[in-house]
C-alpha cells in the first residue's frame, strides 16, 4: 500500500459503500421488499417486549373517530363556519362544511363518554394478579384521545398504537410516554389490539373503526380468538351505520351472531356490560 498512493482513497470509498454498512444500521437494506418478514418481526417485538416489561396483562381497546372533537372545539368550529357563511351566503362548500360540523357537534358528547370511561377503567378495583386493565387506543386524536385522557386524568397508564400513514399523524398528548408506540403494519397493530384484550369498545367512527370492529367480530364468530365482550356506543349511530337484522334476514350471518355485541350509551353502561359479560361467561372479572 505504501507504493499505491490511491489506496487510502479506495479504502475510504469502501467504508462509505452501501454493501459495507452493518445490516441492522442499513435502512436502505431494511426497507427492501424482500426483507419485509424481518420488519414484521421488529414491528411486533418492540411493543410486545415493552408491554411485557411494564406488566401489561389486560387491555380494554377503545376505537372511535379521530374527527369527533371535544364539545368546546366542536362549538368553535361551528361558530367559525357560521361566520364564514354569513359573509358569503352563496358559498355551497361553506354550507356543506357547516352541516358536517353541526353533526360533529351533535356527536361531541361521545368525547365526554369516552373520557369518563377511561377514568372508570383506570380506577377499577384490581383484578387477577393484582392488576387492572389498561386503556389501549390507536393513539390518535378525537375519541381515542378522550379515552387516553380519561386515564391521564386519574394518573393511570394508557397505551397508544400509532401507525405510519401517508399524511402526518401525531400521538395524542395523554398517552403514557413509555407506552406510546408507532408501528408500520396494520396487521401487527391488529395483533396488539387483541392480544391482551378483555373487551373492545367501539364509539362512532369511520372506515378505521369499522375495520377493527368487524375484524374482531369475524374472529370471534369463527372462533379464531377467545370470545370477548364488544360494546357499540351510540345505538342510534350504529343501527343506521349497519343493519344487523338485515344481515340475518339475508342469511349472511346466523341469528346468534346478533349476540356478539351490545349497545351502550354511557360510560357506566359500558363498564357494567363488560363486568356482566365476564360474570356470565365465567371469565375472570377485568
Amino acid at each position: 500500500m505504501e507504493e499505491d498512493v490511491d489506496a487510502p482513497a479506495r479504502v475510504a470509498a469502501l467504508l462509505q459503500s452501501q454493501s459495507y454498512r452493518q445490516a441492522d444500521q442499513d435502512m436502505d437494506f431494511l426497507n427492501r421488499d424482500d426483507v419485509r418478514g424481518l420488519r414484521l418481526q421488529l414491528d411486533y417485538w418492540k411493543p410486545e417486549l415493552l408491554l411485557e416489561e411494564h406488566g401489561i396483562r389486560a387491555t380494554i381497546v377503545v376505537l372511535g373517530s379521530t374527527r369527533l372533537l371535544e364539545p368546546g372545539a366542536a362549538r368553535r368550529k361551528v361558530a367559525e363556519l357560521r361566520a364564514a357563511l354569513a359573509g358569503d351566503a352563496a358559498n355551497i362548500e361553506f354550507a356543506r362544511r357547516l352541516k358536517v360540523a353541526q353533526r360533529v357537534l351533535a356527536n361531541s358528547h361521545y368525547y365526554d363518554v369516552a373520557r369518563e370511561f377511561g377514568r372508570l377503567v383506570s380506577t377499577a378495583a384490581p383484578g387477577p394478579h393484582g392488576s387492572r386493565p389498561v386503556i389501549l387506543t390507536g393513539g390518535g386524536p378525537g375519541l381515542m384521545e378522550a379515552a387516553n385522557r380519561g386515564a391521564f386524568d386519574v394518573h393511570a397508564k394508557s397505551i397508544g398504537l400509532n401507525i405510519n400513514l401517508p399524511h402526518e399523524q401525531y400521538p395524542n398528548p395523554y398517552i403514557t410516554p413509555e407506552l406510546c408506540f408507532r408501528v408500520h403494519y396494520f396487521a401487527v397493530r391488529k395483533v396488539h389490539f387483541l392480544l391482551r384484550a378483555v373487551a373492545l369498545v367501539a364509539f362512532p367512527g369511520g372506515y378505521g373503526t369499522f375495520d377493527e370492529l368487524f375484524e374482531t367480530l369475524a374472529l370471534i364468530q369463527t372462533r379464531k380468538i377467545k370470545p370477548l365482550p364488544v360494546a357499540l356506543v351510540g345505538e342510534r349511530y350504529w343501527r343506521r351505520a349497519f343493519d344487523v337484522d338485515f344481515l340475518v334476514d339475508e342469511g349472511v350471518i346466523d341469528q346468534e351472531d346478533r349476540e356478539l355485541f351490545w349497545f351502550a350509551e354511557t360510560a357506566q353502561e359500558i363498564w357494567d356490560g363488560i363486568a356482566h359479560w365476564h360474570a356470565e361467561s365465567g371469565a375472570p372479572a377485568p
